[in-house]
């Protein structure tokens, strides 16, 4: 079948002597693997050289029995320039497609996910508040992508929570002050921190963005989001590391 969509580039790799493998999270298909046949040898075959996180119309052979698509044509749409300029937004944009990558399964069509990606693009070539936007994006794509953590109510009694809170890590989700735990492995979470991530998630992008992040709350955030992702995800993101002292 030939396919022909929007997609992001996740990474690239050399294949053989002469092409390249890339994986796109395309618009219409979700994440997929495609080889572009003889792109090392003459450039000039294809519109775009598939830097990481631009954005390309493609169209490939979708074979039924490989998970390794033959791409044919690949043209240049968005490059980030300004993203590629600053070092810190450059991180940034590289632990989107490393969180994508991970979360995300292969050949799962998910435009709302697509959406959020070219959203949080577009914002990281003028925000200057990369963390809250880092913040967001982990929001929505945890919501996104079933790995969404229990943040309407106890996990023990199921009651909602309107206070501060214990945010467990194993159970993925809140314990009220009033249900006895064993586990340790959990962290303290304001009702403020609460009532973020809840907006976040019920809010469009632009309307995310205008939520006001005290320092408790960032601070609480980075923590709990970071940690979350990794506990669950089973490994860390190297980018993470990066992005914040």
């Amino acid at each position: 079948m030939i396919c022909s969509t929007e997609g992001i580039v996740l990474k690239t790799f050399d294949f053989r002597e002469t092409s390249q493998i890339a994986n796109f999270f395309t618009k219409d298909y979700g994440k997929m693997k495609g080889v572009l046949k003889g792109i090392r040898k003459d450039p000039r075959k294809f519109g775009s050289n598939i830097d990481r996180f631009s954005v390309n119309h493609i169209v490939y052979y979708q074979y039924t029995r490989s998970d390794l698509h033959l791409i044919s044509q690949c043209d240049l749409k968005q490059f980030y320039f300004s993203i590629r300029r600053d070092y810190k937004r450059n991180v940034a944009a590289n632990y989107m497609l490393e969180l994508v990558d991970i979360v995300m399964p292969a050949e799962h069509p998910n435009k709302r996910v697509y959406h959020l990606m070219t959203d949080y693009l577009g914002s990281l070539e003028t925000i200057d508040d990369i963390d809250r936007l880092v913040h967001t994006f982990q929001v929505k794509i945890l919501l996104l992508s079933g790995f969404r953590p229990h943040i309407d109510a106890c996990v023990k009694c199921g009651k909602k929570v309107e206070e501060n809170a214990r945010f467990s890590m194993r159970s993925g989700g809140l314990i009220c002050l009033s249900c006895p735990t064993n586990e340790t492995d959990f962290a303290m979470i304001s009702r403020g921190t609460i009532a973020s991530i809840l907006h976040i998630e019920q809010s469009d992008w632009a309307n995310s963005l205008r939520l006001g992040l005290t320092r408790t709350v960032r601070k609480e955030l980075k923590y709990i989001l970071n940690n979350f992702l990794i506990y669950h995800l089973g490994k860390n993101i190297k980018s993470s590391k990066y992005l914040s002292g």
